[in-house]
């Protein structure tokens, strides 16, 4: 079982390939607010329901000084498919071999429909100008999470 991150707690850093072929790191990010998803599969039902919950609401979250990036098991091809699909217009990374998610407590057991398995723990964390974690949810709900995320950070 990994161990999930807590206010307070350094952000692990990391740095991914993204769905536009680049890379991003973490601590690149420094000084401003990060919300980092994990999400398990591009382009399936609920994960394109979050994604395209954070791009509609991207406007507010950048406003108020946040950045949004999510990461999950997928290729960079498949992101890049879903990111033309559904215009998602913040990054989205790779982590096929599950490091990061492992590192931030989004990667462990899961019950999905009365089966466990081991696989994402779809997770939100939000990341402070100094690289420590501002507020962490784990086993959140694909539909609904960006407006919860909006009310708990105080965005309109």
């Amino acid at each position: 079982m990994t161990t999930r991150l807590a206010v307070g707690d350094p952000a692990p850093d990391f740095t991914l390939p993204t769905a536009d072929g680049d890379s991003l790191t973490l601590s690149d990010l420094r000084g401003r607010h990060v919300v980092v998803y994990f999400y398990p599969a591009a382009m399936t039902p609920g994960c394109t329901t979050q994604a395209c919950d954070f791009r509609n609401s991207l406007d507010a979250l950048n406003s108020q000084g946040y950045r949004v990036v999510g990461i999950s098991p997928d290729t960079v091809e498949d992101l890049a498919k879903f990111v033309a699909r559904d215009q998602i217009p913040y990054p989205l990374l790779s982590d096929v071999d599950h490091k990061v998610l492992e590192q931030w407590g989004a990667w462990g057991e899961r019950t999905i429909y009365g089966k466990t398995i081991t696989g994402v723990i779809r997770s939100t964390v939000v990341v402070d100008p100094e690289g420590k974690v501002e507020l962490a949810q784990y086993n959140v709900k694909a539909t609904g999470h960006v407006a919860k995320l909006r009310r708990d950070l105080r965005i309109a």
